[in-house]
């Protein structure tokens, strides 16, 4: 398996409405520094990938309004690596733009020997040794196997807040066929989940070879096809972002897994347990954040807690908050703006930033 024909494809174009206000339009949450250490989300996600995919050979498929941060926070990145979308359409959209750009990339008589890694850009990986060795795993069986792999977490509670797999019949080592996909299921349900020992969490982590998606996108997603296809000589050329551009918007809007991985019969998952996690909520930052004696989370700023439990607090640098008698709350401030909400509410944050934008248009947002 040659390494420089495995590529990786980071999907970087959401904004993390769910994390605002320290989360907005300009700066979305895969560029920003949550624990401290001085490196965003994405750059965390190309430093773990690394050791096994070199920088030239990293995709960063991204909203065409953050090209610059991109290329800010990833020294040596040429800016052909970042492929820029002109409006936001789902997970397929995204993936099939990364493969026309490679399929032209690279010569014709070595597609069949293309790998390709496809990782969101903001989650949390605690063991990079053991990622490293589950992703080597994972692009050694794609190069034998015509498989669309993903990754599946062992789930460590009754989360109800990830989609779950279900693990047929054993292919290889660790290697399951999936039984079926779920959708984010009630509290009873992911406990019955959990118990069984049969599902998996869904990490949206893919591994394939180039072939292997070409031929899936083909035969379920066939309006994706027609949209790149007449474009197919410009991609990796100059007239790529030109042609992207105007072609983009006619994909639909359609997820990955709803599009390809539920319909195809050669999808497989490689069980996982490297202290992962999507890191996508408040809820799921202060789960794992270090905590006080009362359970209060505080980042990036001072803070003290009277007669309060269960609190996250993140202002800007050099802000304290003084926090008295409430309980399981985020207190967010950044650039102007001050949330206040129940943790358990969380879900409702994209329903304030779109009555925030209704009243006040992109200012806040």
């Amino acid at each position: 398996m040659r390494s420089s024909l495995n590529y990786l494809v980071i999907m970087a174009g959401g904004i993390g409405s769910r994390f605002w206000p320290y989360s907005r339009n300009n700066k979305p949450k895969q560029f920003l520094d949550f624990f401290g250490t001085g490196k965003s989300l994405l750059q965390l996600t190309i430093e773990r990938f690394k050791p096994l995919i070199g920088l030239e050979n990293i995709l960063i498929v991204t909203n065409v309004r953050y090209r610059q941060l991109c290329l800010d926070q990833i020294p040596g990145l040429n800016p052909s690596q970042i492929l820029c979308e002109p409006c936001r359409r789902n997970t397929a959209p995204c993936i099939a733009y990364a493969i026309a750009h490679i399929k032209n990339k690279v010569a014709p008589e070595e597609w069949s020997s293309v790998n390709m890694v496809v990782a969101p850009s903001d989650h949390l990986i605690l063991n990079n040794e053991e990622f490293i060795r589950v992703i080597r795993e994972g692009l050694d069986f794609v190069s034998h196997n015509d498989a669309l792999l993903t990754l599946g977490m062992r789930p460590s509670r009754p989360e109800t807040g990830y989609g779950y797999i279900q693990l047929g019949q054993a292919a290889q080592s660790a290697i399951h066929k999936v039984q079926a996909f779920t959708e984010k299921p009630n509290l009873e349900l992911a406990k019955v989940f959990q118990e069984s020992g049969e599902f998996l969490w869904n990490s949206g982590i893919f591994i394939w070879s180039l072939t292997s998606i070409m031929n899936a996108n083909r035969k379920y997603l066939p309006i994706l096809r027609e949209v790149f296809e007449p474009g197919e000589s410009l991609m990796a050329t100059e007239q790529e972002e030109a042609f992207v551009q105007h072609n983009f918007p006619k994909c639909p809007n359609i997820s990955i897994d709803y599009g390809i991985m539920e319909k195809a019969d050669n999808v497989y998952v490689l069980p996982a347990d490297f202290g992962w996690s999507d890191l996508g909520t408040w809820g799921s930052l202060y789960a794992l954040s270090d905590k006080d004696a009362a359970g209060n989370v505080s980042l990036h700023s001072e803070a003290l807690f009277y007669q309060a439990r269960g609190n996250i607090v993140t202002l800007e640098r050099g802000k304290l908050a003084v926090v008295e008698g409430v309980d399981d709350m985020i207190i967010a401030e950044n650039d102007g703006v001050l949330l206040i909400c129940k943790k358990a509410d969380e879900q409702s944050i994209k329903n304030y930033v779109n009555a925030v934008t209704d009243s006040y248009g992109e200012r806040y947002s």
